[in-house]
Order: structure tokens, then sequence, then C-alpha cells
């Protein structure tokens, strides 16, 4: 089993649209995926208890049977940051509860992909944040960017608290969230100068998630 820990930048740029994407790429492969979304705010009230449109759609692409539940042990209404929300809600986010779940579901399971909630340092409760649920898993990390303006000091300042951490970055991954960036090129190879993970792929403005084994190199996964 392979499992990576996805994370960003910042808010929006593009974790569940890669994590999905690849989940969908390597099922197609012929192999057994899972995705986690454990933690998610801006979910919706259905006849199921609260939902979230980026842990249906990893749920989705996932090639596996697991219960909502399990994807997104933590999911809450309003579209703030997590930790209020927990606060608001009345409950707390645990961590260990979260790589328990994760950790007891991936039998037979060839790759597990765990997206994390906005950026590295996002608090998920009173004293610990994204990252130290990222050390958890020891998980190797895949950092989603958001090419705009910004990225590199982004890029770089995120690159330097995941490797701090102690934990291994396999890769990066430039994705063009909000708009076709200008400079793009130029900018990617700023980032790519100054740091030791390598590119897994570019991907433009509005590709399609079944696409996405177009953009990144799929092959790096399969070693």
């Amino acid at each position: 089993m392979k499992a990576y820990f996805i994370t960003a930048t910042d808010t929006d740029a593009g974790k569940t649209f890669v994590t999905a994407g690849l989940l969908e790429a390597l099922s197609k492969q012929g192999f057994k995926t899972l995705g986690f979304k454990p933690v998610a705010s801006g979910c919706v009230m259905t006849e199921h208890g609260l939902r979230n449109d980026d842990a249906v759609k990893i749920i989705k692409a996932s090639h596996s049977e697991i219960s909502y539940s399990q994807v997104n042990p933590y999911a809450f209404e309003p579209a703030i940051a997590p930790h209020i929300a927990a606060q608001k809600a009345g409950l707390s986010i645990y961590l260990q509860h979260i790589t328990d779940t994760i950790l007891s579901s991936h039998n037979d399971i060839d790759y597990v992909l765990v997206e994390g909630v906005g950026g590295w340092m996002v608090p998920l409760n009173d004293q610990q944040t994204v990252a130290d649920l990222a050390a958890l898993l020891n998980f190797p990390v895949i950092l989603v960017v958001n090419m705009r303006l910004g990225c590199i000091n982004h890029t770089l300042l995120t690159i330097d608290a995941i490797e701090n951490k102690g934990l291994k970055v396999a890769g990066w991954i430039a994705n063009q969230a909000e708009n076709s960036m200008e400079l793009l090129q130029e900018n990617v190879a700023s980032i790519e100068s100054r740091i030791t993970p390598p590119l897994l792929g570019i991907i433009p403005h509005g590709a399609k998630q079944q696409d996405i084994a177009q953009y990144i190199n799929i092959k790096q996964f399969l070693l």
C-alpha cells in the first residue's frame, strides 16, 4: 500500500480536484484506491446528515467501498475555519480518531490519498494543526500550488514547513486554479530552481478531473 497526504499553498488551490483526479487515474490503471477528507467545513444538511461536496467527490473517485463517516469523520456546516466550526458545534477534533480511522480502513488497498483542509498550518483544535495530522500519519506529502501572484513565496514557505516537520515532500503540482497565469513557465522555473522536490505536473485552467493523467506524471506514483 502506498499513501500520500495532499496539502496546498492555500485554500481553494485545487486539493480536491487533484485528489479525486489522482484516485480516478490510478483506478483506471487497475489499482484499488481510497481517499479521505477527514475534516470539512461548508457542509450541507441532507437526509443522511451533513455532507461535504469535496468528500462526496473523493468517495465517487475511490475504487473501494467505505462509509461517508469514515471518509469525513468531522463535518461542519458553516464555511469557516474548522477549529472555530468545531467550537461552535460544541465538538473537538481529535487527531488520533482521524488517524485510527484512516489506518484501520486500508486493507487490500493499493493507494490511499488523504486530503487536508485549507493550507498546511490551518488549526484543527486549540493546540494542533493540519501539519500535526500529517505528522501523525507520516505519509509523504504532495503539495498543490495555486499558480497566482505570490505563489513562489507561498510554495517556499510551505515546503520549508513540511520538511521542518520531518516529512518527505513527494513532489508538487502547479495548478492554475483561478485562471491561466501570466508568465507561468517562468514562475514554475523559479520554484523548481529553489526546491528539491520534483514537479509532478502542470494543470491548465479549466482542465477536467477525468483528464488529470494528461497533466500529472502518474508513473511517479507507480514506482
